[in-house]
């Protein structure tokens, strides 16, 4: 008999009880004497029985389960908030289920009514763009909690943690711009993203400042990939006046745009200086390369699970509040300057 198939009625005949006094040992119920607790506790140890935790849950209305629902769980960023999100999930006592949407509107909204269907108690959420506007309503309609990371929609109000995109992109613009680059370009996504917003004003606050008019022929909108960041460079590369530096929206991007630099015969940062936001942790360990607005990831999913516990709990006001983290300015050789 394996632990899965062992059942409550064969703990309380082992343990010479009922199989109401199982359940209360097992919940932790007063009214248990110490003789008959120790009795089921030995027979659930001889047996291997697990308790279900999900039917316990749903007799209390709760299944001690969370959900963390993002774009890309390839992206190292996105990785990174899934540990520190499960780690403050397992301390509290909750199990994390993972979903990764693939950054499609439909596969969001599939993996949401399935979550409210499996009834978890609240939902961290990273939504693909606008249009999950009525995804997230849909979460409120059904009263499950939901807090945001790394994106807002607008006409959505949750407690929402965010990186400073718009300070970030400025500061990683001033800096080519220090460093002498007038032609810069940026390799974004679509603009439907809040991120991709925020970031495309700080690039743009920065050149105004220094006098520069943004062109729009420098921006190119793609997929946030190294296939994406290949295709943007190699658009920016053909152009009859190519920019001598590149702002890309995430570090996979700029991997691909490395590639495409390279593809023409040229080099980072020698024929085009490159910065990006985000850092890729094990990479940078091996050759500390990339210029990055490095984000504190772990503390978006760690903060975010802590402010939706709060809201699960009713420990907090009606507001909603937002969480904005200060990013780490790295500079390394992608961007020529000297480290």
């Amino acid at each position: 008999m394996t632990a899965s198939t062992v059942t409550i009625k064969e703990v309380a005949r082992a343990a010479g009880v009922s199989p109401m006094t199982v359940s209360r040992v097992i919940n932790g119920s007063r009214g248990v004497s110490p003789d008959k607790r120790a009795r089921v506790e030995r027979a659930i140890a001889e047996l291997g029985y697990i308790p279900s935790r999900l039917a316990r849950g749903l007799s209390a209305q709760r299944t001690g389960t969370l959900a963390l629902i993002v774009p890309d769980v390839a992206n190292p960023f996105f990785t990174l908030i899934v540990r520190g999100a499960e780690d403050v999930a397992r301390r509290a006592g909750y199990r994390l289920l993972l979903c990764d949407t693939r950054a499609d509107l439909e596969l969001e909204r599939e993996v949401i009514d399935e979550l409210i269907a499996h009834r978890v108690e609240g939902i961290l959420i990273a939504p693909v763009s606008d249009r999950s506007r009525e995804h997230l309503r849909r979460l409120a309609r059904f009263d499950v909690p939901f807090v945001l990371v790394d994106r807002v929609v607008p006409g959505v109000d949750a407690d929402v943690v965010l990186g400073d995109s718009t300070g970030g992109a400025r500061q990683l613009v001033e800096h080519l711009l220090s460093l002498g680059h007038r032609r810069i370009a940026m390799v974004t996504e679509s603009g439907s993203v809040s991120t991709a917003r925020d970031r495309r004003k700080g690039y743009e606050a920065a050149l105004t400042a220094a006098g520069i008019a943004p062109a729009p022929e420098l921006v190119v909108e793609t997929s946030v990939d190294p296939e994406g960041g290949h295709d943007g460079m190699r658009r920016l590369l053909e152009l009859a006046e190519p920019p001598t530096a590149v702002f890309t929206v995430n570090n996979l991007v700029a991997l691909g745009a490395i590639e495409a630099v390279r593809a023409t015969g040229r080099e980072v940062p020698d024929d085009v200086a490159l910065v990006c936001f985000d850092d890729i942790e094990y990479a940078s360990r091996l050759n500390p390369f990339l210029t990055v607005m490095e984000q504190p990831a772990e503390t978006f999913g760690s903060l975010g699970t802590q402010l939706l516990l709060e809201r699960i709990d009713d420990r907090t006001a009606e507001r909603q509040r937002t969480v904005v983290l200060p990013a780490q300015f790295v500079v390394r050789r992608s961007c020529g300057a000297a480290t």
